[in-house]
């Protein structure tokens, strides 16, 4: 079962001034789509320390298997979710938001302004997505095919290379 924690990216959500229809949508997704838990879900300001806190305590000592964020990236000067993602992954996994980024170019020239990223820190892969709930439906049928193979590969042990003695069919053996 794949553990999934969902952070919202929102001032005004935050403050209880909107509310958040981006985060329960993704838990809703994940959990039909993928058979997923939840294991987290919050929803903070635009604030770097708050998202990379979250992204860090959802990574590191939650272990969640995937943390998809909603929200924060696109132009405006609050916008810090993939500048707070890039501070805490550890290797970027680029595909994911260009997967994402040439999809929407099909529905939307707009689609050109998102900044999201996507990376993995430790054995948790973080996605962001955009903030409004059509955009994040459209953009998670995207990626959710990769999904659970991506969980796979992260979850797996590191192996080392077997150390031939004999030398490949076609290959010299050096002396």
């Amino acid at each position: 079962m794949i553990r999934v924690a969902v952070l919202t990216v929102s001032d005004r959500a935050s403050r209880g001034e909107t509310e958040d229809r981006s985060g329960p949508l993704i838990c809703e997704l994940v959990q039909q789509r993928l058979g997923a838990v939840v294991t987290g879900q919050a929803i903070v300001p635009d604030e770097r320390t708050a998202i990379e806190a979250a992204l860090r305590r959802w990574c590191d000592e939650d272990q969640a298997d995937l943390v998809l964020t909603t929200g924060g990236t696109g132009f405006a000067p609050r916008d810090v979710t993939p500048e707070a993602t890039a501070a805490v992954i550890e290797r970027p996994a680029p595909g994911f938001a260009e997967a994402m980024r040439a999809a929407s170019l099909q529905v939307t020239p707009h689609a050109m302004l998102s900044r999201a990223t996507a990376g993995i820190r430790q054995r948790t892969l973080i996605v962001n997505l955009p903030g409004s709930p059509k955009a994040v439906r459209e953009n998670l049928e995207v990626i959710l095919p990769a999904l659970p193979h991506a969980v796979e590969l992260l979850r797996q042990e590191a192996t080392v290379a077997p150390v031939y003695q004999h030398a490949l069919p076609g290959e010299h053996q050096a002396s």
